[in-house]
Order: structure tokens, then sequence, then C-alpha cells
């Protein structure tokens, strides 16, 4: 009878974990992306944190404050100046849809009279714009979900960097694993972060700049907003860059800027792309050698789910599952020793 008990209660202890679980996910979805980020910059701040407090003994309340400066000046600002720019630019589009009209219209009459042809007709135009200045409005209504969540990164990092170390050993203690699994987990979990988090931010900022001086030698107009552009661009799988400076190379075409137009589309071949295999092949002695295919999957499988911060945990989720597939392999069908598990096979 005190089984049946002893039952009752741990299925129904578990139930009880399983809904608040679900109800509490649900309610914090819109915040996501702050809770993210603040688990991304953690990762990248925990060895500082750990440095200030046990090296140099601050207590943890100065040292994490000291961090959360640092977060605010590399990571929040550089990134609340480019959403800035990014706004600016819709809110003239939302505000004075006629230029845009206007611009479309003057590139619809170039291309008529090279080829002929009336590509976009006034209706076309017309709906066109009813759906970017529809997108405009629909993202300055997302700015003040970002200045939301950027309050919670704050908050919920701050917090994390003074109890990092008993939220650690707390989260590897609750992995299904021995502490010797459990630590190579989470070690895998913390340099997967820490590669996503600083290689993709440093190819798209590399190649972004490289495009930027493209864009300004071939008289692009608003070079720097495309070289922003770029930037997101490159965590797009397989078109990538490409998406950016194809049609600015057309739109110089059209104006009739054959020279700029050839010149733009054999640099951002032979340059902009190439460069990113480079970097990739540099970063890769220096952080998480990553397969390629990992990275283009879990993008794919993270934009959907967690938006930007995709970019970071959706190669992450895919990593971790290849991770524990090896995991399973090793362990129940190879039977390798604890000792050997976690010699990856890449």
């Amino acid at each position: 009878m005190r089984s049946v008990k002893e039952q009752y209660w741990r299925y129904s202890l578990f139930v009880i974990i399983l809904v608040l679980g679900v109800v509490i996910f649900a309610e914090l979805t819109p915040y996501i992306g702050g809770l993210l980020g603040a688990m991304t910059i953690y990762v990248l701040l925990r060895r500082q944190m750990r440095y200030l407090t046990v090296r140099r003994r601050w207590r943890r309340s100065l040292a994490a404050s000291v961090l959360l400066v640092e977060a605010i000046v590399c990571f929040l600002i550089p990134l609340s100046g480019i959403v800035w720019m990014f706004v600016d630019k819709v809110q003239d589009f939302t505000l004075d849809p006629q230029s845009l009209i206007s611009s479309i219209r003057h590139v619809s009459e170039q291309i008529r009279l090279r080829i002929g042809y009336d590509l976009l007709q006034d209706s076309n135009i017309s709906s066109m714009v009813a759906v970017i200045t529809r997108f405009g409005q629909a993202f300055l209504q997302g700015i003040f979900s970002f200045g939301v969540n950027i309050v919670m990164l704050l908050f919920v990092l701050y917090f994390m960097l003074i109890g990092g170390t008993r939220m650690e050993n707390y989260c590897r203690a609750m992995l299904p694993f021995n502490a010797t699994v459990a630590r190579n987990v989470t070690n895998e979990i913390y340099m997967i972060v820490r590669s996503n988090a600083i290689g993709i931010p440093l190819i798209a900022v590399v190649q972004g700049s490289i495009a930027y001086a493209g864009y300004l030698v071939c008289g692009v107009p608003s070079a720097l907003f495309w070289g922003v552009v770029t930037c997101f661009a490159t965590i797009l799988p397989v078109v990538g860059t490409a998406l950016v400076w194809v049609p600015l190379a057309a739109y110089l075409a059209v104006e009739g800027s054959w020279g700029a137009a050839v010149g733009l589309m054999a640099y951002g071949v032979l340059v902009v792309t190439q460069s990113d295999n480079v970097i990739r092949f540099i970063l890769q002695k220096r952080m998480a050698d990553t397969h390629p295919l990992v990275t283009i999957l879990g993008v794919l499988i993270g934009l959907p789910l967690f938006g930007f911060m995709g970019v970071i945990f959706g190669p992450l989720l895919l990593a971790m599952f290849v991770f524990f597939v090896h995991i399973f392999k090793r362990k129940y069908l190879d039977g390798a020793e604890t000792a050997r598990l976690f010699v990856p096979d890449r």
C-alpha cells in the first residue's frame, strides 16, 4: 500500500511540474529572445566572472555589475544602434509611401525603356507598397517587444552572473547522466554557444565590411545601410549575402551603370562570397569544429523557433541532438567505457 502511495505521489508531482512548466513556458514565450540572449552573454562572460570573484576576490554583486556594463557597451549599444538604423528607414517608408512609389515607378520605367516590357503595372506597384507599409508598421510595433526583451535580458543576466556557479551545478545535477557525462555535456554546450556567439557575428561583420567597401566603390546609394543588411544576410543559408548584392547590381544595371553593375557582381562572387570560406576555415581552428551542415540546418530550425537568436540556438539544438546520439551509440551500442565516451568522431 505504501509503494502505491509513493508511486501516486511521484507521478502526481511529475504531472504538476509538467503542467506548471508548460504554463510558465507559454507565458514567457514573448520574452524568449531576452532569456536566450542572457544565456548567450552569460556563457561569454562566465570566465571573466570567475576570474574577478576567485582570482581578484571581488564581491559577486560588484563583479556582476561591472560585467553588466561591459555587456551593455559591447553588445547592446551596437545592436540598438543597428535596430534604430532600420527603424529610421522603415519609418521613412511608412510615413511617406509616395517616395517609395516614385522610386519603384522610376525603376519600372527604366526597365520598360531598355527591354520594352512593362514589368510592373501601377496596380502591382500599389499592392507592393501596401505590403511594404504593413511590414513597416509591424516592424515598428516590434520595437516595443525588442525594448522589453532588452530589459529582461539585463535583469536575468545580472542574477545569472550572481548565482552562476550554483546555477550550473544545479543544472548539471538535473541531467540524466553521471557526473562525468554531465560535465562533458555542459562543456559541449558552452563550447558550441561560445563558438556560434562569437563566430557568426564575426563572420557577419567582416563580410558586411567587405561588402560595404565594394558598395562605396561601385556607387551604391545608402551604402552603409546595405552593408548592415549584408551583415544580417550572412545568417541565411545557401543564398547568404547574394540576396543583397545581386539585386543591388541589378539596380545599377537598370540605372545604366553597367560597369559598376558588372564590377559589383564580380566583387560579390570573388571577394564577398569567398571571404566566408576563409573566415570559417580560420575560426574552425580556434573554436568548435562544427560541421557546415549542422550550422545551415540549425539556422533553418532555429529561426522559426527562436527568432533572431535561432542563429545561435538552432545549431546548438541540432549539435546537441548529434552529441546525444553519439553518447547513446558509444555507451549502449558500442559499450564504451565512461572515460572514452566523449572522444567525438569528427
